[in-house]
């Protein structure tokens, strides 16, 4: 006999809404749930969830990328893309089915289906006349601007939840550890795979945290403790996760501009991830050393 799940509930399902993306809160997750909640007694698995959503993000880096160009088709596979990516976690934490596999196999696909992003943005640059370099430049710059702003909200909303004593899954960096030798070897060749593509990733977050934080005057774990859980730092950390990242790339394709998404990732989010490094630098880092002070 199947073990039967308590019943389910959305608040067990979703992430702290502080840490959260704005447009997850108000609109992804209420969306997603609607998968979680049509799966929720089945045997479908957050892993299953996972693949179904990188295959549709793949789908539609394909419909983006191909000679006729079908946008609106690639407008619906990456917002589908979307739901089902918060779906999986959402099912995960609902049913408390949290696992390293499944923390490394979403990873890995959010990673391929950027490659598919942008791999189609490449393709139809070049098939409206962009200069070949220059296509490849536009590409790389997006693939690299949304890569490493995930990787900015995933550091400081795991970091967030660390401190609130939730979903330990995620580690900060994931290199192989001795306790996950215990794991079993599929797992642990994800987790080689992750390393690979995630490692450097996560050590310059780790290293640009620290250099925003050099400021503080001397930190203490209160001190500690209120930068990770500084609400305006995770807002503006919040707009660049892939939730508001995958909105907008829906919108602007199904008003077929693809340009107007390229202005959107490469200009506007990275200014507002300069903004975001800026306040935790200056700002934030100015207000803990303050305070500090006050205290003594």
């Amino acid at each position: 006999m199947h073990h039967q799940p308590p019943p389910y509930s959305y608040k067990n399902s979703v992430k702290s809404d502080i840490s959260d993306e704005l447009i997850n809160i108000y609109l992804q997750r209420p969306l997603a749930s609607l998968v979680t909640r049509a799966v929720y007694f089945t045997t479908v698995t957050p892993n299953q969830i996972t693949v179904i959503a990188t295959l549709f993000g793949i789908a539609g880096g394909i419909f983006l990328g191909v000679q006729d160009a079908h946008l609106t088709s690639a407008a619906i596979c990456f917002y589908l893309k979307d739901i089902f990516d918060s779906a999986d976690g959402q099912l995960a934490r609902a049913k408390q089915l949290y696992s390293r596999h499944g923390r490394f196999l979403d990873s890995i696909g959010d990673y391929i289906v950027d490659l598919f992003l942008f791999g189609g943005i490449f393709a139809f640059l070049l098939r409206i006349g962009t200069e070949l370099p220059i296509a490849f430049l536009i590409s790389l710059t997006g693939f690299l601007g949304i890569s490493l702003r995930v990787s900015y909200h995933v550091f400081y909303q795991t970091s967030y939840l660390h401190r609130e004593k939730r979903y330990g899954t995620n580690r900060l960096t994931e290199e192989l550890r001795k306790e996950d030798y215990h794991e079993d070897a599929e797992t642990i060749r994800l987790q080689r795979t992750f390393y690979f593509l995630y490692g450097w990733q996560d050590r310059l977050m780790n290293r640009l945290d620290s250099w925003c934080m050099a400021g503080i005057d001397e930190r203490n774990d209160s001190v500690t403790a209120r930068w990770y859980q500084d609400a305006t730092g995770l807002r503006l950390g919040g707009f660049l996760g892939f939730g508001t990242e995958f909105a907008l790339l829906t919108v602007c394709l199904l008003f077929s501009n693809v340009q107007l998404y390229l202005f959107f990732t490469v200009v506007v989010l990275n200014c507002i991830w300069l903004l975001a490094i800026l306040y935790r630098k200056t700002v934030l880092a100015r207000k803990l050393s303050g305070r500090r002070n006050q205290e003594k």
